[in-house]
């Protein structure tokens, strides 16, 4: 059964709700639906939706820019104050937190060793730091504050890797993959057949990529930092 209920936005005094279904508007904020009709329990935005009192067209207009309901849904579901469960709101906390551990580890090397930085000493000092997470904040939009915090327990630096890496012809073909995984950027074939690929990526990726070719050669590929 449906469980109704009003997500509320305000904008230069005006208020602006609209009636959703609770757990599909918590699966659209999150990013694991993407029609935001679906998510509607009817396609009306209202001034006090408790009293069936619609909005007005113009002061949606000088609002949202716009009368299309999915615009103006999209909006207020982002924007606006989204009634979620304790659990939801731990759960989707969580998710952000593992997706900003990822981001900065794949992105950034310890400036005092130039090696990557484990997740789980990323996580041990976003907890030291008692960096906050917003759950309805794209993590992009946190990423700043959070590294922020966390340099005085955790030197950070974000770089790019340049790696020249030259693959027996032999093994070229089932490299390739690979290389185009790691930003391929430019790729010529010498005259023994070896592939000579110049490839650039955040610098934290770089162990992993080296496991991962290595692997794959058989530890016979040859790399160059540039």
């Amino acid at each position: 059964m449906s469980k109704q209920v009003i997500v509320k936005y305000s904008h230069t005094g005006d208020e602006f709700e609209i009636l959703v279904d609770a757990d599909r508007a918590y699966e659209y904020v999150t990013g694991k639906r993407n029609d935001v009709l679906s998510v509607l329990e009817t396609e009306e935005v209202f001034k006090d939706a408790r009293k069936g009192e619609r909005q007005s067209e113009d002061k949606l207009k000088k609002a949202f820019g716009t009368l299309e309901i999915e615009k103006i849904a999209d909006t207020i579901l982002k924007k606006g104050d989204v009634p979620i469960t304790t659990e939801q709101r731990a759960k989707m906390v969580e998710e952000k937190r593992k997706q900003i551990i990822d981001i900065i580890a794949r992105n950034s090397i310890d400036p005092r060793t130039n090696a990557p930085n484990p997740p789980l000493r990323i996580e041990n000092a976003m907890r030291e730091a008692k960096a906050s997470i917003d759950p309805f904040k794209n993590v992009n939009e946190q990423i700043e504050q959070i590294v922020k915090k966390l340099s005085p327990i955790l030197p950070l630096k974000f770089t790019t890797a340049k790696i020249q890496a030259t693959i027996p012809a032999d093994m070229a073909n089932r490299c390739y993959g690979i290389l185009k995984q790691y930003g391929l950027k430019s790729e010529e074939w010498l005259s023994n057949g070896s592939l000579q690929a110049s490839l650039e990526f955040p610098a934290g990726m770089q162990s992993e990529f080296f496991d991962k070719i290595n692997k794959a050669t058989q530890g016979r590929v040859i790399i160059k930092i540039m």
